[in-house]
């Protein structure tokens, strides 16, 4: 799990894919990007054993090393990614309580989480900067 550890009130990013190193690369692009970011940010990408998929267990590993009190945003790939952390968050008790699943790209919604978390937002404004990445025009 590849980022930064909690920070004391300040959002934390958790982002979600099927793929351990693509996960792991997107964190390491968000912070990139971001330049001086401080937002706590962690991959749980694949399983346990370094395979594709999903992984509730490092999810909440993810999860818990980014809390620093003020939310989690979780960023997901795609599919059964997006199904295993809404299933988590209904369940409430793998997760922080203030963890929410952000309707953003992955990438792009990534990059905008890590921004806006390292101004001090909170995490609906995280949130919001991250779905708001939809809009983002390539032309």
């Amino acid at each position: 799990m590849t980022g930064r550890r909690a920070v004391a009130g300040t959002v934390g990013i958790v982002l979600v894919s099927h793929s351990g190193p693509v996960a792991e690369s997107v964190a390491a692009l968000a912070l990139g990007l971001a330049g001086g970011a401080q937002a706590p940010v962690a991959a749980a990408g694949g399983t346990p054993d370094g395979g594709l998929g999903t992984s509730a267990e490092l999810i909440a590993e993810a999860a818990r090393s980014v809390d620093g009190g003020a939310g989690v945003a979780l960023l997901v790939d795609l599919g059964s990614a997006v199904l295993t952390v809404k299933a988590m968050v209904a369940e409430g008790d793998e997760l922080p309580e203030s963890a929410r699943l952000v309707d953003a790209p992955f990438l792009e919604g990534a990059v905008a989480a890590v921004v806006t978390a390292s101004t001090g937002a909170d995490l609906t404004a995280v949130a919001t900067a991250a779905g708001e990445a939809y809009g983002y025009r390539k032309e």
